[in-house]
């Protein structure tokens, strides 16, 4: 391996939700850079090589156990929070635990990975990587879970990197839609109207990496990255 390509392994990379969508884009991305992708999701990744932990990110303990588990076996150069749901419809409408449960996905099991993880990516002087999204940024009928899910993940990133400044990276990435699976069990007046403008996960996996990648003292602390002609922003 060339000094160069050294540079930008992004090393051992825990991933929530590194089975599907964006996590399996993130996951395929760290191997293909020459690192070691560590899957935290509740099914086994099928697109690529990775450590598997079995883990609901809305058990803090099971978070926990595998998180220790990870960084016992090799230690942890970085963590990205990519689980995520939605349940679509009016407040009224969505059932009080489905809604709860986007926050317990979306929000706590981003709080409760990266507090599990903060130790080692001390250690490491690694980086955490939590995923916003263009409703983070603006409200939208029918999605009052997913929004106060990902506005608590863009207030808490920021919070946490004023409180671990100097002493590890965070970096939110604020992407809009993407072409994954994400959409497919929603009814029809829910799903995009044009997957011609969704970006492919691939294509922000690569902003991930590239946040990865900077050297030490320099970080990325906010990127949003969509397609062309994304309709969710600004």
């Amino acid at each position: 391996m060339s000094q160069d390509n050294q540079k930008h392994n992004p090393g051992r990379v825990l991933i929530t939700g590194g089975s599907s969508g964006l996590g399996a884009a993130v996951a395929k991305a760290v191997a293909e850079a020459g690192g070691t992708p560590v899957v935290l999701d509740i099914q086994a990744p099928a697109e690529v090589q990775a450590q598997y932990y079995e883990v609901d990110v809305t058990d803090r303990s099971a978070v926990e156990h595998a998180v220790e588990q990870a960084a016992a076996d090799g230690g942890l150069d970085a963590v990205v929070t990519a689980a995520g749901i939605d349940r679509c419809g009016k407040l009224d409408e969505v059932p009080a635990d489905q809604w709860e449960l986007v926050l317990g996905v979306n929000l706590l099991g981003t709080v409760s990975t990266a507090r599990a993880a903060l130790p080692h990516l001390e250690k490491s002087h690694g980086r955490l990587v939590t995923i916003a999204s263009t409703l983070a940024l603006r409200g939208v009928s029918d999605a009052t879970a997913y929004c106060a899910s990902k506005f608590g993940v863009l207030g808490f990133s920021k919070a946490l990197a004023a409180e671990t400044a100097g002493r590890l990276g965070v970096t939110t990435i604020i992407p809009g839609g993407m072409d994954t699976h994400f959409f497919d069990d929603r009814t029809e007046q829910y799903r995009p109207a044009d997957n011609s403008r969704l970006n492919d996960p691939s294509r922000v996996a690569g902003a991930i990496l590239f946040a990865l990648s900077q050297p030490r003292g320099c970080e990325v602390r906010e990127l949003l990255i969509c397609h062309e002609g994304e309709d969710s922003w600004p």
